[in-house]
């Protein structure tokens, strides 16, 4: 392959490293798809190729479909998806934020929503809402009419509404100060704080550090509180399970508020925040080892600003 053609790909790299991860809520996962792109652009006759974003944008998308609708992807969904991979906010996989639908289409609360589409309602909508396709551009892309890419989206985004309740987009410094206070409160046991901290309808995941076969999903202010207050409550057991004290520092994580377990230069652990209306709506607890790779790299780039607590 001449330069042009690789310098070529490389310019795209970022976009559709974006449009995969999206599509596949994972960040390994996205990247496998992206290189087999490239694999692909290396073996093509390029002089037919009129308009190589296009093309490699239908490539990258019929990749992660085929992932998607593979065995062991149906077993996963069968058995419960696993929380999404979470992101450190100014990843460039996390891709365009202009939009409050950009922006909402890569939080954890929508990509976990998105478990529930099928694999071609979820590629309608990560093309429509986050990268702006018009449905003939979509129609192509997927092997679709226009009537069909219409009829996927109005699905998808009954789906994902019907299950989200939208609030105002939080200040960040507002939502910094309800995550550090919901941090103070389960630190220190305050059920109550925790509770009124939460929204009547919040909802909370958790991975279980990736020891549970499926996440733990938890309903009601109360059972939130009891779970948050027992999960950062410090013993020598869970010292143990993550080889020392971590540190607890603030964060943005899918464009959400977090609290990053960190243990030297390595994150064990991130709790991302759902803000509606000043109170917290979601949380989402992230402990897998797997699941945290590509944010410690992240991490390990940037200066962080003092822990919220320091010895834990």
């Amino acid at each position: 392959m001449d330069g042009t053609a690789t310098e070529r790909f490389e310019a795209g790299r970022p976009r559709l490293a974006s449009l995969a991860y999206r599509l596949l809520g994972s960040a390994a996962d996205a990247e496998d798809a992206v290189q087999d792109a490239f694999l692909r652009w290396q073996a093509a006759d390029r002089e037919l190729i009129e308009v190589p974003e296009a093309w490699l944008t239908r490539i990258v998308t019929n990749l992660c479909l085929d992932r998607l609708r593979s065995a062991r992807a149906r077993r996963e969904h069968a058995a419960g998806a696993r929380p999404p991979e979470p992101l450190l906010e100014g990843d460039p996989m996390l891709g365009p934020a202009d939009t409050a639908e950009q922006r909402e289409s890569v939080s954890l609360a929508v990509l976990t929503l998105m478990e529930r589409l099928s694999p071609v309602e979820r590629a309608v909508y990560v093309l429509r809402e986050a990268f702006s396709y018009g449905h003939a551009e979509i129609a192509d892309i997927l092997g679709i009419t226009e009537s069909a890419s219409q009829q996927h989206l109005h699905r998808a985004r009954r789906r994902v509404a019907a299950a989200r309740r939208r609030g105002r987009e939080a200040d960040p410094a507002a939502a910094r100060a309800v995550v550090e206070e919901f941090l103070a409160a389960a630190a220190s046991g305050r059920t109550e704080r925790l509770v009124a901290l939460l929204t009547d309808d919040a909802t909370a995941i958790s991975d279980g550090a990736g020891l549970a076969r499926t996440p733990a999903l938890y309903r009601t202010p109360e059972r939130i509180a009891a779970v948050a207050r027992a999960g950062f409550r410090p013993t020598p057991a869970k010292r143990r399970l993550v080889g020392g004290s971590p540190a607890f520092h603030h964060g943005l994580v899918n464009g959400s508020p977090a609290v990053l377990a960190v243990l030297g230069d390595r994150v064990v652990g991130t709790v991302a925040f759902e803000i509606r209306d000043g109170r917290i709506a979601g949380v989402h607890g992230i402990a897998a080892p797997d699941r945290l790779v590509r944010l410690t790299e992240e991490w390990r780039r940037r200066a962080s600003d003092p822990p919220v607590i320091a010895v834990w």
